[in-house]
């Protein structure tokens, strides 16, 4: 309720402000910019101490805003981590998670039968009850299938596509993936919108880029509150960059994608200058996941001091760079220490709005306005979930491991590493090792590679799990899990023949139907 406090006083703020100069207009609530990076890291920005510096305009938005340091996704995959930012739960209670296995990732490739659920409620559904034009431009990766595209759940406008952009594909075996503008295709990965898989170059963020553009001074022409869900994959494998930015970065390939991303959100900060709606916009942001140890250096990124990467539930794994920035609303220069969720965007943003979340449901996301505006700190759990299993959780400095689980020692001999490097004996392990009744504890403050866990016969790590005990057991009593979506694949459901198809002449036909229990080895 402190939250909602927050919001309605500077939302009374603004009227008596309007009132005072005669304006009659009603006041018009921010516009809201959440920027998603791809399998970015913790490390990959100057400002969290990437040496190389090339970040310059993210850089120049952390010192005009707000720095996370502690602020964490809730799965270390893309699909789920997207659908907990815009429904501001954990995946486990909207059901993008399997149950084919123990402690299995699992996302929607386009041979997914699943999706977002019909009964959860997203972020750009709930704004249109303060009047809010929503846009989603990249990848929307909850659902290829049209009952689960953006505008079916309450998005306005969407260019991007439904599924990670791999490929190419010989539209025999599996079909390109394809892009949308709204309810239609209008091309293909490969095809229309080409990748060069050997040189990098393509020309998406800036395609991306001219679509949100676009969609800002629209909006602003029009005078009405705007979503701007600008959620961009170019530092995902296969990284691509422009050719301007190719073989300008220090750190190859992939700096090379960084560093084009930056100056698209340097150029984005500009035009609201520019249009003078700066002052009246929220902009946030972050990436879906750590980076991707596994494809590193030349296809992926850092998690700068912290363990492991994309896959697992160890810091770098989880753990996002995070912006916040609102001149003259968020005072320039800061940072906070409060542990923040990706979940958190969704409820943040309905208090910008003026909004409440909805109560029929249990909502993970906190309002982080109070921090944001007023410098507080609310003490708060991370829950680290992999699949169906709560594997860590962190409390304070404290993070405890109930399970802890690289991958298989079988795809470990094959070369498939999420932790390169930095094997910790008992830790990075290639079996699932459970520790429910003995958690593994770290102090994160003293230890954030999580390389040094605590005797178990010492005080400190009998009074932390005095604290973490009752917080776990609370949330696993209270929790009711959703109906997993990503337990059936099928062949005949890939992006065969998407809508609009016909008029492009791109349709395909799709093999037989077999559905099956699909197979997520790690």
């Amino acid at each position: 309720m402190a939250a909602v406090a927050v919001a309605t006083r500077w939302w009374l703020l603004l009227v008596l402000s309007a009132a005072e100069l005669g304006v009659t207009r009603a006041p018009q609530p921010p516009n809201i910019l959440l920027l998603l990076m791809d399998d970015m890291g913790w490390g990959d920005l100057g400002v969290y101490g990437e040496p190389s510096r090339e970040t310059p305009n993210l850089d120049r938005m952390a010192a005009e805003g707000m720095l996370f340091p502690n602020f964490y996704t809730a799965n270390p995959l893309c699909s789920p981590s997207r659908a907990a930012l815009l429904t501001g739960r954990l995946p486990i209670r909207s059901g993008l998670y399997t149950t084919n296995g123990h402690a299995r990732n699992a996302y929607t490739p386009q041979e997914i039968v699943g999706g977002i659920p019909d009964s959860e409620l997203l972020l750009p559904a709930l704004l249109k009850g303060a009047g809010y034009a929503s846009k989603i431009v990249g990848k929307w990766h909850l659902g290829h299938r049209p009952q689960f595209h953006p505008l079916k759940h309450g998005f306005d406008e969407w260019f991007g596509s439904p599924n990670c952009h791999f490929g190419p594909y010989d539209s025999k075996a599996r079909p390109n993936i394809p892009v949308y503008r709204d309810q239609e295709m209008v091309g293909r990965f490969y095809e229309e919108f080409p990748i060069n898989l050997k040189t990098g170059e393509a020309n998406l963020t800036q395609i991306y880029l001219q679509e949100a553009l676009e969609f800002i001074q629209r909006q602003q022409a029009a005078h009405r509150p705007f979503f701007l869900y600008w959620a961009v994959d170019a530092t995902h494998a296969p990284v691509y960059a422009s050719k301007p930015f190719l073989g300008t970065s220090q750190r190859g390939r992939y700096g090379d994608a960084v560093r084009e991303l930056d100056d698209s959100v340097g150029r984005i900060l500009r035009l609201l200058r520019d249009l003078g709606i700066a002052e009246n916009t929220f902009v946030f942001f972050t990436s879906d996941n750590g980076a991707a140890l596994i494809s590193a250096p030349r296809q992926g990124g850092s998690n700068g001091p912290f363990l492991c990467g994309k896959q697992t539930t160890f810091e770098g794994g989880m753990r996002e760079p995070a912006i916040a920035w609102w001149p003259g609303r968020i005072p320039a220069g800061q940072v906070s220490h409060q542990l923040g969720s990706i979940m958190d965007l969704f409820t943040t943003s309905l208090s910008l709005a003026g909004l409440e979340p909805p109560r029929d449901r249990a909502i993970d996301g906190l309002d982080l306005l109070p921090t944001m505006l007023q410098g507080r700190l609310t003490d708060r759990p991370i829950f680290y979930y992999r699949g169906n299993t709560l594997m860590a959780v962190t409390l304070g400095q404290y993070k405890a491991h109930f399970w802890t689980w690289t991958n298989s020692w079988e795809e470990f001999k094959q070369g498939i590493d999420f932790c390169p490097g930095q094997n910790v004996s008992g830790v990075t392990t290639h079996s699932q090792e459970e520790h429910t009744k003995l958690p593994l504890i770290f102090h994160l403050g003293r230890d954030p590679g999580e390389r040094f866990p605590l005797s178990i016969a010492s005080i400190e790590y009998l009074d932390a799990l005095r604290r973490i005990t009752p917080v776990v057991q609370q949330h696993q009593e209270a929790l009711v899990p959703g109906q997993p979506q990503l337990n059936v694949c099928n062949q005949a459901v890939m992006n065969w023949a998407p809508p609009g198809c016909e008029k492009l002449g791109k349709c395909l036909t799709p093999p037989e139907s077999v559905p099956e229990k699909c197979s997520w080895l790690h």
